[in-house]
């Protein structure tokens, strides 16, 4: 989790994009990294100590894009789930576009002791004044990912030490029904794959955050 005055910083920042906005304009704020960096823990702090500020706050992870066991098993995608392709990506920007158009929107999540997206599972009342979206994928160069992208008036990117960040995953993984020796083979086959994919568009964000370990 982010340091107090670290989380301080960041909250300051994300107020004085509200500040900016023309009025009655929500703000959109992303935040990237690998598997593992941080990004959920972060957001939530951030929305706490907005909310904290008097400000109407939403969070909306990516994850409730992923496509179900279903959908994967028919793409021939089920040992991938995780990876760019097995997200809905277009179905993401298109809600992204309903915020940032100011509507209210029931948007997805995921249910992580299922595995599985769960619809119209997260409010975004009329009067949220930024919305908070964190996800391994927001500034990947496809042209998907761009769609996305572009509603952002901030994307973020979380780094951390990479031992620490697989020790979490691995943690993690056990924590929602995995064996050790299964969550270290899906840590090391997939989600460093993933990590991989990720660490490469760090040059693209708008502000780089190196979390404590």
């Amino acid at each position: 989790m982010a340091q107090d005055t670290q989380l301080s910083e960041l909250t300051g920042r994300a107020l004085r994009l509200l500040d900016r906005a023309p009025a009655g304009r929500r703000v959109l704020i992303g935040i990237a990294g690998a598997p593992g960096a941080g990004k959920t823990t972060l957001a939530r702090a951030l929305a706490e100590a907005l909310t904290a500020r008097d400000a109407v706050v939403a969070h909306v992870p990516m994850d409730g894009f992923h496509l179900a066991d279903a959908a994967l098993d028919l793409l021939g995608l089920r040992d991938r789930k995780g990876a760019p392709d097995t997200f809905d990506a277009a179905g993401y920007a298109a809600l992204l576009a309903r915020i940032a158009a100011g509507e209210t929107v029931w948007a997805p999540a995921f249910e992580r002791d299922l595995e599985q997206p769960i619809a119209q599972a997260i409010l975004v009342p009329a009067d949220a004044q930024i919305v908070i979206s964190e996800g391994n994928y927001l500034l990947l160069g496809a042209p998907e990912w761009r769609a996305v992208a572009a509603w952002f008036d901030e994307v973020w990117f979380c780094l951390l030490d990479d031992e620490v960040r697989r020790a979490r995953l691995i943690s993690r993984h056990v924590r929602f029904g995995k064996t050790p020796d299964g969550a270290r083979e899906w840590v090391e086959r997939l989600d460093e794959a993933n990590a991989r994919i990720v660490a490469v568009t760090a040059p693209a964000a708008d502000l780089l955050i190196r979390l404590p370990g």
